[in-house]
């Protein structure tokens, strides 16, 4: 099964390379041109094997929704001259991922069940069931790492930590949550709805820029609206369309990412599957048809477009 697993480009020009979990950066002067491989990465370990079309899926999705915002909040792109790259403006990120939930589902659903009341600095009511919609969106950050795990920090801990200015900080809670307003009022147009999701910031020039990728399957958790009140009432599992599926499949097989687990095979049967899985929830999405670039010379194709747009 074909799928781009890295890349190794050196190109005229170029001033630094960062290999992130999914994505290979390509550093210049003012720009970058970030790579979207088939890496996937769960509970914040890359899995070994990439899984075909993920790349394409990822950078096209967040290259519509980010020209569905761009006039909310100034984002990075410049160009996307491949299914897999995109163009940008070199940014300063800050240090946090800002996180907004509308829903109590994955992560906070298991913070919740396991007895916290308080995440991230925010109060949750009692009798709360898993996938319930929150009385109101609620911002949960945590911090970016390099490596390792992110760790959730409230808005008090940021501030305290000078992670972020009072006035960066608030700004970024008015854009996150104008963002994810837009991507629900979207995604209720294709039938689903927007559970949760991260956006990432950064500045240039002093001025905040939307950056990395908004509204996939790897930022963003959704629900299929049809049918989500029928099965809540009846307590039964809501029809998904995001990366869960893949920590289920983590933990039922025994891996959440702690020290001493071992990654489950990965068989060409998995694979396949979670490839049909995020094609799926690209098309749902979009309401497009996924059109698959072919993986023959695919890594000579990402070069040259590349190239191309001369650094």
């Amino acid at each position: 099964m074909e799928a781009i697993k890295e890349t190794n480009f050196s190109f005229p020009g170029q001033t630094g390379f960062y290999r992130g979990k999914v994505r290979d950066v390509y550093y210049f002067e003012d720009k970058l041109a970030v790579v979207a491989t088939d890496r996937i990465s769960a509970f914040d370990v890359v899995l070994p094997r990439a899984i075909p079309y993920k790349g394409q899926v990822l950078n096209q999705i967040a290259s519509l929704n980010l020209k569905a915002t761009a006039d909310i909040v100034q984002n990075w792109v410049i160009a996307i001259p491949d299914p897999n790259i995109t163009i940008g403006h070199r940014c300063e990120p800050f240090r946090v991922e800002m996180v907004i939930r509308g829903y109590l589902a994955g992560h906070a659903w298991r913070e919740y069940k396991a007895g916290k009341r308080t995440l991230c600095g925010v109060t949750l009511p009692e009798g709360l069931r898993e996938n319930d919609k929150l009385p109101e969106p609620i911002i949960t950050p945590t911090t970016k790492a390099d490596q390792g795990h992110d760790e959730d920090i409230s808005r008090e801990e940021i501030l305290d930590k000078g992670l972020v200015s009072e006035q960066d900080y608030a700004n970024l809670e008015n854009y996150t949550r104008a963002l994810f307003a837009r991507g629900t009022e979207l995604a209720k147009q294709r039938g689903l709805i927007l559970v949760d999701t991260k956006y990432e910031f950064g500045k240039l020039n002093g001025q905040i820029y939307l950056i990395d990728e908004i509204h996939t399957p790897d930022s963003s958790r959704y629900f299929y609206s049809d049918g989500y009140d029928k099965r809540q009432s009846a307590g039964e599992p809501q029809k998904q369309l995001s990366k869960e599926f893949v920590r289920q499949w983590l933990i039922e097989n025994g891996f959440q990412g702690k020290e001493g687990q071992s990654v489950p095979e990965m068989t060409d049967e998995v694979v396949s599957k979670i490839s049909e899985r995020y094609i799926e929830l690209f098309e749902a999405v979009t309401g497009q048809q996924f059109e698959k670039e072919s993986y023959d010379n695919a890594l000579q194709r990402i070069e040259r477009h590349v190239k191309d747009n001369n650094f």
